[in-house]
């Protein structure tokens, strides 16, 4: 009796740790890069068994907030114990995970192209994670994903190049409507907008041409619906949070031209709680289109 308790303990021992196997994360690894002159930082997840295989992975590029940097999802997101969780629990499939240092510049070139972030992220950052890690570099096993600053990278990537990213989930993405844009203090709009956009800018001298070509809810207004919808978008917002009204403005254009989406308001505010909330969500949402 006793050798036989011994062997169930021992065999319940196995199959709990293999069911929440851990994964791997490498952490602040560099690229070089040609357009910033600079390095870029940015941390992986590998999936339990990564080392071991030949296979070939889908990929989602998980973007952090301003301020933030390539760790934030690990450190203060817990990202690799919820990503495990639900890969062992069945949610979500067996995936690669980018989080490249968003250097507080918005996901996209700024005003003078001095600094082509966005650029950088297509032509650079992507072709060399995916050559280096076997990642399956498709746009149906590729999504993009993030929080606030980079929610709003989400959607700005995801629908300006609707030809590379298969599924998009953004976070209570940073998302200004025109009138909040115009109101904004100068000294806050200096601090965030101004890094992209060009500091000093007041009123409505603010809706510049640069400005319309990468806010999300310009490009929902002019992207061909057809591209749009080759793109499965979902997003969400706490209901307290300050980024509530462009979120729903997002979701009303979208709406009204007849673009696939899924929005959803959650009880909450803009911080850690919500967002961890948000990424098993996201995740589900995005690995749907992974499989067939």
């Amino acid at each position: 009796m006793k050798t036989r308790s011994i062997a169930l303990i021992f065999c319940l021992t196995i199959i709990g740790s293999s069911l929440f196997a851990q994964s791997k994360v490498l952490e602040s690894l560099s690229m070089p890069s040609k357009i910033l002159k600079t390095d870029v930082k940015y941390s992986v997840y590998l999936p339990n068994g990564y080392d071991n295989s030949q296979r070939q992975f889908p990929v989602v590029y998980l973007l952090n907030g301003f301020t933030g940097s390539e760790i934030d999802w690990i450190q203060f997101g817990d990202m690799q114990q919820i990503v495990d969780q639900e890969i062992a629990l069945g949610n979500i499939t067996e995936m690669v995970i980018i989080m490249p240092d968003g250097d507080d510049r918005l996901y996209m070139n700024n005003h003078d192209n001095s600094y082509r972030y966005g650029d950088m992220f297509i032509e650079e950052l992507m072709p060399h994670v995916e050559k280096k890690f076997r990642i399956r570099a498709e746009k149906q096993f590729r999504g993009i994903s993030g929080l606030s600053m980079g929610g709003a990278g989400t959607l700005r990537l995801a629908m300006s190049y609707p030809e590379l990213f298969g599924a998009a989930a953004a976070f209570s993405s940073a998302i200004g409507t025109d009138e909040e844009i115009v109101a904004t203090p100068q000294p806050n709009f200096n601090n965030y907008w101004g890094r992209a956009m060009g500091t000093g800018l007041k009123g409505k001298d603010r809706l510049t041409d640069h400005y319309r070509a990468n806010s999300p809810l310009d490009i929902a207004k002019t992207k061909p619906v057809k591209e749009l919808n080759s793109v499965r978008i979902y997003f969400d917002c706490g209901d307290d949070d300050f980024l509530a009204v462009g979120n729903a403005s997002l979701h009303i254009i979208l709406k009204q031209r007849g673009v696939n989406h899924e929005y959803r308001v959650r009880d909450g505010v803009h911080n850690w709680d919500f967002w961890r909330t948000s990424l098993p969500i996201g995740l589900k949402f995005i690995s749907k289109g992974f499989t067939r």
